[in-house]
């Protein structure tokens, strides 16, 4: 119970991109979140009304586009209130990709995003924002499993880093009949596609999701460099006091997450997969660094190249995920 009372609430919004018929087609993405959502109802006590799922299946009404998911994630930070210990989660499976960073001292000098169906990139900037709306003493949980994904919040703590490895992807795919995609865009991909849509010859691609999408662009996009490296500041001095982010990636910032295609089996992504598998594994309840490790473990024992990281305040480290008691 929280301070007043009254049950906390634990609310979700699930996104997965397929992205079907293009020349970027993944298989394992719905998949991903579907599995999740059945866990969050019989496991972790979500109730059906307060999860949202967004995917690009054919037959779906509401699309993943960068709008929807953005105004799906104020929709769950809306019904969040202070000091009621709300447990809020945002499951993303689809494309992520990287773009030139405004940010001087950042280690890659470019900025991690993910891809919704329509292009109009979400990125770290926007995520940060969104953790520093949260009410004091609820929980945003973000698991990303897509390329590039450490990081995606921006500004947040590193518990579980960079790691080297000594493996090989080649043995996930040769011990079985799978086929293994990656979940990446590369920068020129996302430009290329924009400027088809746009007809601008520019690779500021600022100008393009500027013109396709004006004010559902991410925060980066419509604000001047001056006023976004002043939002920056501001925000850091805020996630000092108040930070609520808790995100687990499918990689490290610098690599791919893998969607596994299996042979008239079901597909799904490594990451994700490797979270069910812990979650299958372990009945109780698990610190998120706990299951981060662990879901490395599982990766790593299938051969997979990449590696999840923990990104969040020491004290939610610590933390059972999403709060199962």
């Amino acid at each position: 119970m929280n301070q007043q009372g009254m049950a906390k609430k634990r609310l979700a919004v699930l996104v997965g991109c397929n992205y079907p018929n293009t020349r970027n087609e993944l298989h394992g993405c719905i998949n991903d979140v579907l599995a999740m959502k059945e866990n969050l109802l019989t496991r972790f006590g979500f109730k059906q009304d307060d999860i949202e799922v967004l995917t690009d299946d054919p037959e779906s009404m509401v699309k993943p586009t960068g709008a929807n998911i953005k105004a799906a994630l104020r929709r769950m930070v809306d019904k969040a209130q202070a000091g009621s210990g709300d447990v809020l989660l945002f499951h993303y499976s689809g494309h992520g990709t990287r773009i030139p960073s405004v940010k001087s001292t950042h280690p890659f000098k470019q900025d991690e995003a993910i891809v919704p169906c329509d292009f109009n990139l979400i990125t770290d900037v926007d995520f940060r924002e969104l953790v520093n709306q949260l009410p004091k003493g609820t929980s945003f949980t973000m698991i990303s499993d897509s390329c590039h994904s450490g990081g995606l919040i921006d500004k947040e703590k590193e518990q579980i880093g960079p790691y080297s490895f000594s493996g090989n992807i080649s043995r996930a795919m040769e011990t079985t009949n799978k086929t293994i995609t990656s979940r990446t865009l590369p920068f020129k991909a996302v430009l290329d596609h924009l400027s088809s849509l746009t007809g601008i010859s520019t690779s500021d691609i600022g100008t393009h999701l500027l013109e396709l999408f004006g004010g559902d662009a991410g925060l980066k996009f419509r604000l001047p460099a001056m006023d976004l490296m002043d939002l920056l500041e501001n925000m850091t001095a805020r996630e000092r006091h108040v930070d609520s982010g808790i995100l687990l990636s499918g990689c490290q910032a610098d690599e791919t997450s893998a969607d596994v295609g299996v042979g008239g089996g079901k597909a799904y992504g490594a990451f994700s997969n490797a979270i069910q598998t812990v979650l299958k594994e372990n009945g109780g309840a698990l610190k998120n660094k706990q299951l981060v490790m662990m879901a490395r473990d599982v990766l790593e024992r299938l051969g997979f190249h990449q590696h999840p990281c923990l990104y969040c305040s020491d004290q939610n480290a610590d933390a059972a995920f999403l709060s199962q008691p």
